[in-house]
């Protein structure tokens, strides 16, 4: 396993000399390498608090480095600079610059568990990481995930009319990341996904008729007159304004 705490070591740091004799014995070679003291100052004595007021980084304080889980990790299989022990310890150091220089990495976790199946001490690493996903997100370190742009969409139709609109939910989330509804609608996953719901076999075979035939009418005019039309649960307006104030309170006690 790599060490990859030697990044925390500036090269004026590292001594080496051709020839070295410690009290008579000669140490040359391999064991001729020496570390000049240092002390670190830029570093965050409470981000340690920070990551565990993050949903699954509330055990971060018990590891004790014993490698496990970087070496069970199915990314570090693939990419030795994906280590989740590497992570931790400088989370548990408050060194965020450190940490932010694999940021580009972090987001790779797989989700697999192998981690936090493995773990003696019950860290819940796999948690962990996403806590610092997260904690990124927020701090705007890191673009938002499509996933969290998929919740805060959900989330806001909820709190202003107290239900959603499927269509509504989809068409925001395609804009907010970037997608283009035509190419998927004529080259991607969505043109396949609703010529397949229409019968795919029917157009293949040059059937064209019977294929419209099964293409919905209803639906597509009931979506666009919701999306016109915006269906609200009724009285909700003061029912929403308290689970707004309520999710923000709930914010702030978690993360400050």
């Amino acid at each position: 396993m790599p060490i990859h705490e030697k990044t925390l070591l500036a090269p004026e740091q590292v001594l080496q000399a051709d020839k070295l004799v410690v009290d008579g014995v000669d140490v040359s070679g391999h064991w001729n390498t020496m570390i000049l003291p240092r002390t670190l100052t830029d570093y965050d004595e409470d981000f340690e608090k920070t990551i565990q007021a993050y949903g699954g980084g509330e055990n971060v304080h018990r590891c004790w480095q014993c490698g496990s889980c970087t070496n069970s990790c199915t990314m570090y299989a693939i990419n030795i600079d994906f280590n989740p022990r590497y992570w931790i310890y400088l989370v548990r150091l408050g060194l965020k610059d450190e940490l932010l220089k694999d940021k580009d990495i972090i987001w790779q976790c797989v989700s697999c568990n192998k981690c936090t199946n493995i773990c003696p001490k019950d860290v819940r690493p796999e948690g962990v990481m996403k806590a610092i996903q997260h904690w990124m997100e927020d701090q705007g370190y890191v673009p938002k995930a499509p996933s969290t742009l998929f919740d805060e969409e959900f989330t806001r139709q909820c709190l202003e009319r107290g239900r959603i609109e499927d269509s509504e939910v989809l068409l925001n989330f395609f804009k907010q990341t970037r997608q283009n509804l035509w190419q998927l609608a004529t080259r991607g996953w969505l043109g396949i996904f609703v010529a397949r719901m229409n019968k795919w076999t029917e157009l293949k075979k040059g059937r064209i008729g019977r294929f419209l035939a099964r293409v919905p009418i209803l639906m597509p005019m009931h979506m666009a007159w919701n999306l016109v039309f915006k269906p609200r649960t009724r009285s909700w307006g003061r029912t929403g304004e308290i689970l707004r104030r309520y999710v923000e309170e709930q914010k702030r006690i978690a993360h400050g």
